[in-house]
């Protein structure tokens, strides 16, 4: 490797790496003890963003061992796509999906597999990056209440009657659901919304458009949504 360990070391130290670190790389003896230490991507990385702020070509197989890493070196450093890191950014659901975002601006077959096994970056991955539905995830989005409300509301941009049930298991999200893509009241959600302080003051505000007698003990209950919820709606309520 043509960069000095050692002088790495000592810029390192000097743009205020962690003691700690400093402590352990000074006792090594050279890149290839540092290479076989596990986080070495990690230390790569940091140096090429943190210390010398441009490509470092002799470092690239080190910090291409990590999702993480890999994907914060090309898109920090590089600006553009890092095929030896790709291995490994494939194999992370959420580095996939940012390396996808933010590095190759499109659609990457290659690390959707790992996208479509979390439902929050399948979600994601079809709004940004599909621009619509993606059937093949849609499973695992199903499985996430807020997930599949957002899903439903950016992708689909409308009903999305399979995933309803896991959607109104959840306040929040059976709130934002009736709000944002039914524009109008569930009542088979509204048992569960009203059970909770802020889903069921948005509720009463946003979709009712008014008092909600049935879940005003609740509201009530919270100091913070009480106070909204007589300002924000009886208030307004009245003629």
């Amino acid at each position: 490797m043509n960069l000095s360990f050692h002088d790495a070391v000592k810029r390192a130290r000097d743009a205020g790496a962690c003691r700690e670190v400093v402590r352990k790389l000074e006792a090594m003896t050279g890149w290839d003890e540092f290479a076989r230490h596990p986080m070495a991507p990690d230390w790569a990385c940091w140096y090429a963003i943190r210390v010398v702020r441009q490509p470092v070509p002799d470092l690239e197989p080190i910090i291409a061992r990590n999702a993480r890493d890999a994907y914060m070196y090309a898109e920090g450093i590089l600006r553009r796509r890092f095929e030896p890191g790709e291995p490994a950014i494939a194999t992370r659901s959420t580095y996939a999906y940012y390396y996808a975002r933010d590095v190759i601006r499109a659609r990457w077959p290659q690390g959707e597999p790992a996208i479509a096994r979390s439902a929050v970056t399948a979600s994601l991955y079809a709004i940004d990056l599909i621009g619509g539905r993606w059937p093949q995830a849609e499973t695992t989005i199903m499985k996430d209440p807020g997930s599949a409300c957002l899903y439903a509301r950016q992708a689909i941009r409308g009903r999305w009657p399979e995933a309803e049930p896991v959607i109104a298991s959840e306040p929040w999200a059976a709130m934002m659901y009736a709000r944002e893509v039914l524009r109008s009241r569930w009542p088979e959600a509204e048992p569960l919304v009203s059970r909770e302080p802020e889903s069921a003051f948005h509720y009463a505000r946003d979709v009712i458009g008014g008092r909600w007698p049935e879940a005003e003990p609740v509201i009530l209950s919270d100091d913070d949504y009480a106070w909204r919820y007589e300002h924000e709606v009886l208030e307004r309520a009245e003629p």
